[in-house]
C-alpha cells in the first residue's frame, strides 16, 4: 500500500500547521506521512498547540518534538516528494510558493489562527476550534 506524503503550511509554523501535520499523521495510521512547515518559521512551537494534541490524545510522531522549520526543507533536493499540500492560513496560500517536486494536489483550508488570541482562556478555546476544523476536514480526507 502506497504512503502519501502531506505537507501542511502556514506562515509561521508554529500552531495550526503543526495541529495538522500531528494529526495527519495520527489519523492516517501509517498511510499518510505528514510534515508541516512555514513560509517564514517562528521558530518555536506554540505551547497551547501541544498542549491541545496531549488533550486529545495525539501524540508527536515517530516519539519526535515537534519544530517550527521553513518550507525550503521540502523544496530542494532530497526533500521528500509530497503528493498533497495544505495551506491552512490565507498569508501563506497567497505567497509565491517553491516549485514543489513532483507537482503535488494543493489546496487551502481557512481555519482561523488561534496563536495571538487574548487572554490565554480564549487562546485554548481558539486552539480548540482549530483543533476541530482540522480533525474534521483531516479525518474526511
Amino acid at each position: 500500500m502506497k504512503t502519501f506524503n502531506v505537507l501542511v503550511l502556514c506562515t509561521g509554523n508554529s500552531a495550526r500547521s503543526i495541529l495538522g501535520e500531528a494529526l495527519f499523521n495520527h489519523l492516517g495510521k501509517g498511510r499518510i506521512r505528514a510534515f508541516s512547515a512555514g513560509s517564514l518559521p517562528s521558530g518555536k512551537v506554540n505551547p497551547v498547540a501541544l498542549e491541545t494534541l496531549a488533550a486529545h490524545g495525539v501524540p508527536w510522531p515517530n516519539g519526535g518534538h515537534p519544530r517550527s522549520k521553513s518550507w525550503d526543507e521540502f523544496s530542494g533536493p532530497g526533500a521528500p516528494n509530497m503528493d498533497f499540500i495544505f495551506t491552512v492560513c490565507a498569508n501563506a496560500a497567497g505567497e509565491v510558493c517553491p516549485v514543489w517536486p513532483g507537482h503535488p494536489a494543493t489546496a487551502h483550508w481557512g481555519i482561523d489562527d488561534p496563536a495571538h488570541v487574548e487572554p490565554l482562556a480564549a487562546r485554548r478555546a481558539a486552539f480548540e476550534v482549530a483543533y476541530a476544523e482540522l480533525e474534521k476536514r483531516i479525518a474526511a480526507f
